[in-house]
């Protein structure tokens, strides 16, 4: 159980600098916020991460900003849109378009064989979505591709790690822990595998779709309530994502 410390004594500097920034001022909203930062920095998974988007307030003004650093700035990682994205209090649905995170693996440093990405959708859909970049060496997650498989590259070519899926709800994430090491998960569902790096990704990472070359390819078509990019997480780490994400969503009443 992560314990909350700011429960009495206001809320976490990080947490409270992200709702100052998006201008949230609903209390639930404001809570599952404070809530979800205690709960990434007590699994000690917070530093790890280098974006996270909660997608919360209900407006594209608010669904930019980045959790880890909200400026409102390329630098930070905030969020651009291309034209076509809906935006509610449950989410951002793309309609043939893609959100710009301005995090470029290689320039950022991301260590080759330490990688991951995450999203939660509240879609059920057959579609053929991915987030990432395609251009070199890919850096993809597909949630789930249409033969109902989500497929994972992580600094690697045209093999990636796959499995078979029921469905396209909740939290999906792909996870490299080292040069052969890959593993993706559907909420508490976890595969293993391994799949050689064979360079960096060297393009930003987009939602909604995947970067290839600065032409949108996969286009989704799912409702996004959450977004990560950040090092490796082991399997019990990406359990412990899972567990704090959800928690979130249902403070939100938008779980799925």
């Amino acid at each position: 159980m992560i314990i909350n410390p700011y429960i009495f004594g206001g809320f976490d500097p990080d947490a409270q600098a992200f709702i100052t920034a998006a201008s949230i001022t609903d209390p639930t909203q404001k809570g599952a916020i404070n809530t979800l930062v205690v709960s990434l920095k007590g699994y000690s998974i917070w530093t790890k991460m280098k974006a996270i988007y909660p997608i919360v307030g209900g407006s594209a003004s608010t669904h930019k900003f980045n959790l880890k650093d909200p400026r409102d700035l390329d630098a930070a990682f905030r969020l651009t849109f291309a034209t076509g994205w809906t935006h509610s209090a449950n989410g951002m649905t793309p309609a043939s378009a893609y959100a710009d995170t301005k995090f470029n693996p290689l320039t950022q440093s991301l260590p080759r064989n330490s990688a991951s990405l995450g999203v939660y959708n509240r879609t059920n859909t057959v579609h053929a979505g991915a987030h990432g970049q395609r251009v070199s060496n890919n850096f993809e997650l597909f949630d789930p591709w249409s033969d109902n498989r989500v497929y994972c590259y992580i600094n690697n070519g045209a093999s990636g790690l796959n499995g078979a899926v029921s469905n396209s709800l909740g939290l999906f994430q792909g996870s490299r822990t080292s040069i052969t090491a890959i593993a993706i998960s559907q909420n508490t569902t976890l595969l293993n595998g391994s799949f050689s790096t064979t360079g960096d990704s060297n393009a930003n990472l987009w939602i909604g779709a995947s970067n290839n070359g600065g032409t949108g390819a996969f286009l989704n078509n799912r409702q996004i309530a959450f977004f990560y990019i950040g090092e490796g997480f082991n399997n019990t780490e990406m359990l412990n994502i899972y567990t704090a994400v959800q928690a979130y969503q249902t403070t939100l009443s938008r779980q799925v």
